[in-house]
This record gives C-alpha cells, structure tokens and sequence, in this order.
C-alpha cells in the first residue's frame, strides 16, 4: 500500500506491506460550513445560555476573544469573521474587541501571520495582542492558590475583561491529555512563574502526565484548577480533521463543551494499539506544527504506545524555523549525550531552563527505545546541528527523505518485522487500552 504523510507544506510518500498498521484518524464527513457549524453551536451551547443573551447581558468593558498562535493550524479566517459580525450586530463596538493571542511561552506572532490566520481585514482593523508571560506589567495576581497549591498570575487583558471568549483546537496532547479548552488560560495566558510549574520536571516527571489521559494527570489537574479560578464566560472548541479543515465546533460552558468535544475526537482519533510494530513511520504534523524541531518532538513521543522497547522510530519535519528558541536550542546542545545530568539539573526547584519539558518529554522516547533508533529526518537542520539534538538524525533534501526511509522499510519487510505508521503524526493519537 502506498502511504501519503505531511512534511511541511508537502508530503512524503512511502510504500509499505499490506500487514502493516495504519493509526489514521476517521472522522465523519462534514458537509457544513465553518461558518455554519460556529452559529449552531453558539445557538445551542453544551451547559449555558446561548451565546447571544449572555452577550446583551454582558458586563461593561473589553469583549477579548482567545485565539491560538500560528504553531496552531485553526483556519480562523473560516469563522471568526462570523464570530465578529455576531458581536457587532449585537452593540458592541470594534473598539472594545480584543483578540487576544495565548502566546504561553512561544514568541509573539508576526504580521504575516496574523494575516494568514485572521485574514487581511481582522488583521488590519482590529485590535491584536500577543500575551507576554514575562512582561509584569500585563498580568493580574488571582485570588486563592491552584490545585498545586500555587499562586497564580494571568494576563491582564483577559482578567480585566467585561466579556471572556476562548477558542482552541481539542486534539490529543502529549502532557496534558488533550489539548483546547482550559490549556488556553493555562499555560496559554498565564505569567512565567505559573508556567514553570505546569511545565515543571515534577509534573512531567509523573506518567500520568501523557496523551489521551486526563485521570490523576498533574498537568490536567492544575490547568483546571487555574481555569477555574478565572473562567471565560463562553468557550469555543474545534475539531479539525485529517485536511486541517474544520470538521465540528463545540460551543458553551468551559468544562462540559471541552469534555463533550473530548469524546468526539476520542472516537475520531485514538485508535486501539493492535500490536506493538518494531518500526513505527510517522509526520510530526505537517505545517505550522512541524516548522521547529521543539513542536517536532511531539510526533515521536506520540509514537511510544504504538513501538516496542527498541525499536525504531522514523519522524520527519519541514523544520522551515530551525530547531526552536535559542533557549531550547542551547539547551539541547549543552546536554547532548549528557542526559542524567539534564535530570539531575532539572529536578531541584531552584532550577528551570526555558522549554526544558520538551526535552524531558524527549527522554520517554530514548529511555524506551533509544537514541541511535530514533531516526529523524530533515531538510533545514544541517547535519551538524542534527547531531546535538539527541537524535539519529538525517539532512536531506524531500526526495532523499523518502528514498532513505523507503530503505530502512524495505529492509524491515525482508526480516519480517512488523511496521506501523502515523500518517497524521501527533493529531492521530494511538492508545494501549489495558
């Protein structure tokens, strides 16, 4: 069978067995609109009033609207000029519209992007802000303490609101189980102090903190938490399918609209793990997601349910922006090869790196099947920069890429050995159920 997977803008191809497994998501066609889906979801909401009575009610000041940055590929050029109209149609003047950009710890978006997530129009004639979790004079101290016992600071904007919107994309996520709804407050709004404890060794330390799982996750657990002690007055989630198209919009109270939409893709997108494969072939995503190597690393932790202990992992990604911040990229070329001692300066509360959770992530994949068995392939990495990053790694241009991995399953056939592939990447999210 022949097997089409995203790398950037693109894709790669590869020709496989028919035994092998394919982990693909399988959601229902969707003949609707985005446009369409947005109003029937604001007219019957899960657990709230709908959408346009609480916005007459609404209390005087700022309506600020959270929306995701470009790692995150909702085509809000599809809907929110709908959302907009729906709140202008409804007295509310263009100049208390935020659309504020929960940012977390990324950088802040450029103007390009801003254009092609948004379109020309919002872009140019709205009022846009990118959350900075380290700048003091943006955030708000919250009454009270978080599940961990923590206090806790979010941006300004969104606490000082007369109106709270959230938007987010619910897939799998590999550390908080899934992603959307509370995630967009927590870690999306919230200030560096709060930040380093979501993303802290001790919570990441824990396994419970991984895909699919939301029970006696630490990450889970304190993002509601957070969420709970500054709640939007009206949630948004959507659901894209395998086309990064928009396939359903759940609308309405935070916590049941985001579980409600929770089920939808668990019957979508996590597929039982039939039997371990000793290779498993997988897309980091495609773009935006695999524009860095940072959000690259979410392709192959997303394969450790589908692998056995040592076996190997194909993942590939554009990487168009390189390896990540300068943060991470130190990070990871310090402790190349010096993994224990990456833990050891982690696990003390006194010590936290910038993105150092995505290497700690990292780690699952080369304590299960090891580094020299974690291909990963790129054409904008050089191969010097690719050998500091823990990895097997490979420099290629797009049609070595898939001469390459085409290779290594050939010979796999040859030895019978069982093959996987995850055409999705981290948006397909395979599961073992015990």
């Amino acid at each position: 069978m022949r097997i089409k997977l995203q790398y950037g803008i693109d894709e790669i191809e590869i020709k496989c067995p028919d035994d092998c497994i394919v982990y693909d998501a399988d959601y229902p066609y969707q003949k609707k609109t985005a446009s369409d889906l947005l109003i029937e979801s604001l007219l019957e909401p899960v657990a709230s009033e709908p959408f346009e009575d609480l916005i007459i009610k609404r209390k005087s000041g700022n309506v600020v609207i959270v929306v995701s940055d470009i790692t995150r590929p909702i085509p809000y050029k599809d809907f929110l000029p709908s959302l907009l109209s729906l709140l202008e149609n409804n007295n509310v003047n263009r100049q208390e519209i935020i659309l504020l950009i929960a940012t977390g710890m990324h950088r802040p978006s450029t103007q390009e992007e801003r254009v092609q997530m948004f379109g020309e129009f919002i872009a140019n004639n709205y009022r846009i802000i990118d959350h900075k979790c380290e700048e003091e004079e943006d955030l708000v101290e919250l009454d009270g303490y978080s599940w961990s016992g923590s206090k806790v600071k979010l941006n300004k904007y969104y606490v000082e609101a007369g109106f709270r919107i959230i938007t987010g994309l619910v897939e799998p996520h590999f550390m908080a189980g899934y992603s959307g709804g509370r995630k967009s407050v927590c870690p999306g709004l919230a200030g560096l102090e709060t930040v380093k404890k979501f993303h802290g060794y001790q919570f990441l330390n824990n396994p419970n903190a991984s895909s699919t799982n939301l029970t006696d996750n630490p990450c889970h657990d304190e993002n509601t938490s957070i969420a709970m002690m500054c709640p939007p007055d009206f949630s948004i989630n959507i659901v894209l399918d395998n086309h990064k198209k928009i396939n359903m919009i759940i609308s309405g109270e935070l916590f049941k609209s985001h579980y409600k939409t929770i089920d939808y893709v668990k019957l979508a997108c996590c597929p039982k793990v039939m039997r371990q494969a000793d290779i498993v072939v997988t897309s980091c995503g495609g773009y935006p997601l695999d524009a860095t190597f940072y959000q690259c690393v979410k392709g192959f932790v997303n394969c450790l349910p589908a692998v056995k202990e040592k076996g190997k992992i194909l993942a590939f990604g554009s990487c168009l922006e390189g390896v990540g911040s300068p943060e991470f990229t130190n990070l990871m070329f310090k402790y190349n090869g010096k993994e224990e001692q990456f833990i050891k300066d982690i696990s003390t509360e006194t010590s936290f790196i910038k993105d150092q959770w995505q290497f700690q992530m990292h780690l699952r994949v080369l304590n299960k099947i090891g580094k020299s068995n974690l291909y990963f392939f790129t054409t904008n990495i050089p191969l010097k920069d690719l050998q500091r990053l823990s990895v097997n790694g490979h420099s290629l241009p797009k049609a070595k890429i898939e001469q390459t991995i085409q290779g290594i399953i050939d010979r796999s056939v040859l030895l019978n050995e069982q093959i996987a592939v995850l055409p999705q990447g981290p948006y397909c999210s395979p599961v073992i159920q015990y």
